[in-house]
């Protein structure tokens, strides 16, 4: 005759209080998983064996389990069976324990709000679990409290995952929503359903950033990561009012906005470092940055960010400051401390994979700069390809769009390529992977002394109305053949090169060979 089960001994916590459990309605539960055929797989996607609090449940949930997972009838039958195989059909009492179990059970049609009950007292003890291992080293003066903090973190992101499951949802509501969506990108003049970037060529190839989008702009050294992401951070901030976030890892907040300073202003980068500004140029810089203040811009540079910062962050920014996208610089600097994995490349696919579920939970885009590794400077085709991501082919899978930035005359001497074209200033901005959209490339400008990206055209733009200005910069004793004269006998300040049409470039462009700034 079989002994009675052990059941767990109960354990009460310092304060005397035992541990949230209700073996009863564990009980209940495995005896409607036996009775009813439907019953396991209402509650399978709810619990785990580790959700049972008594050891002898836990054992018998296993053996449901792995009928379950072997696609075989369960039953107080097929149960007794399993326990005898797995060898612990002694341990939780025999076949009169299974039997009884049954027999406790009129019905199985509340098993699902029953098993929910389960979970949440499991998450409740796994939280105490981990408060009280915290508190045991906290006390611990040998312990470093960051690194306590970062395993702290990644425990409880540990323990969030497994509340992110989302209930199956019939099409109709979905259909709504994407109706709505469609209406509201009709009503916009500009005709995006998503966030306006300013570059027109990728929002229209794009429709805007999408909300719970990934999106990895990735590039080698000296192409202009945070270049592009501090102009497109311009536009969308400054421009368009969008509260836009930005979490540099690499650069202090002030070396990021002094960037910023520089790109709104036009001014050299050596300049805002040393002050050397002239009274123009201090009018200029005092008369832009009056829009900058003010504006939806929020910056963070926490250095070494964790995955699970990031979310606590995120969140904090999502609900306080309505941020409407998040922009990371750059995710190989980001770490997933806390969380037991065994490599680099594990590392980063943990990392990429929490992104994509970060921007689908906060239902915002989210971009991530990456780098690449060293093959294209091996290969003779120096365009960057999605195989070139470094450290891991998760972020390709995880990301909804892969573009890279490339600027071909970084590896010229002459300025030109193979067909003789001048590719001075010429950024494209590769969309290698498009998840519901067209891949292409945009071609952008690079202005290298500023270090900012602007549309192909708008370099025109700007050189055509400062040539309008010229006549006012000259001096007003001047007439017009003395103008003609001093343009040819002497070099002009204000030497832009031929007009849009002709062959060369404008000179405030980089010129030949030229890499632009290393940013």
């Amino acid at each position: 005759m079989a002994k009675k089960p052990e059941h767990r001994q109960e354990i009460t916590d310092p304060t005397g209080k035992l541990p949230p459990r209700d073996t009863d309605l564990e009980e209940v539960v495995l005896g409607a998983c036996m009775l009813e055929k439907d019953a396991y797989m209402n509650v399978c996607d709810i619990l785990v064996p580790d959700s049972f609090y008594d050891p002898v449940n836990q054992k018998i949930y296993q053996a449901i389990t792995t009928l379950g997972f072997n696609q075989r009838p369960i039953d107080m039958m097929t149960v007794t069976e399993q326990l005898r195989q797995d060898g612990t059909l002694e341990e939780v009492g025999g076949a009169v324990h299974i039997t009884e179990l049954t027999a406790r059970v009129y019905s199985a049609a509340n098993v699902e709000y029953h098993a929910r009950i389960i979970a949440q007292k499991y998450l409740a003890r796994r939280l105490i679990s981990y408060a009280a291992a915290i508190e045991t080293k906290a006390f611990d003066e040998s312990n470093d409290v960051d690194d306590l903090l970062q395993e702290a973190e990644g425990q409880l992101f540990d323990i969030s995952q497994t509340q992110l499951k989302r209930e199956v949802t019939q099409i109709d509501p979905v259909i709504n929503l994407a109706l709505e969506q469609i209406q509201t990108a009709a009503n916009n003049e500009s005709g995006l359903s998503g966030l306006q970037t300013g570059y027109t060529e990728l929002d229209r190839m794009t429709s805007g950033w999408q909300s719970s989008d990934l999106i990895i702009i990735a590039a080698r050294p000296a192409m202009g990561k945070t270049a592009f992401v501090l102009s497109m951070a311009k536009n969308m901030a400054v421009d368009f009012n969008i509260p836009i976030a930005i979490f540099t890892l690499e650069m202090a907040n002030v070396q990021l906005v002094k960037r910023l300073i520089s790109n709104i202003a036009d001014l050299e980068g050596e300049k805002i470092k040393s002050g050397q500004l002239s009274a123009e140029e201090w009018d200029r810089l005092n008369s832009r940055l009056r829009g900058v203040y003010s504006a939806p811009l929020y910056l963070d540079e926490t250095p070494g960010l964790s995955i699970t910062e990031l979310r606590t962050k995120a969140r904090r920014l999502v609900r306080e400051k309505d941020v409407k996208m998040i922009m990371i610089d750059y995710l190989q600097l980001m770490n997933a401390t806390g969380m037991k994995l065994g490599s680099r490349e594990q590392e980063v696919s943990t990392i990429s994979r929490s992104l994509k579920a970060l921007a689908k939970e906060l239902n915002i885009p989210i971009i991530a700069l990456s780098q690449l590794n060293r093959s294209t400077e091996t290969r003779d085709d120096k365009r960057p390809v999605l195989s070139d991501l470094r450290e891991s082919g998760a972020i390709e899978q995880d990301a909804d769009i892969v573009c890279f930035i490339h600027r071909p005359e970084y590896y010229t001497k002459s300025g030109e390529d193979a067909e003789g074209n001048d590719i001075r200033g010429l950024a494209q901005l590769i969309v290698a992977k498009h998840r519901s959209g067209a891949v292409g490339d945009v071609k952008l400008r690079f202005v290298s002394k500023f270090a900012k990206f602007e549309n192909w055209d708008q370099g025109y733009n700007v050189m055509q109305e400062t040539l309008q200005e010229i006549p006012q910069k000259l001096p007003s004793k001047m007439n017009s053949q003395g103008s003609q004269s001093l343009q040819q006998d002497s070099p002009s300040p204000f030497n832009f090169g031929p007009l849009p049409g002709q062959s060369a470039m404008p000179d405030i462009m980089p010129g030949p060979g030229d890499p632009g700034i290393p940013f």
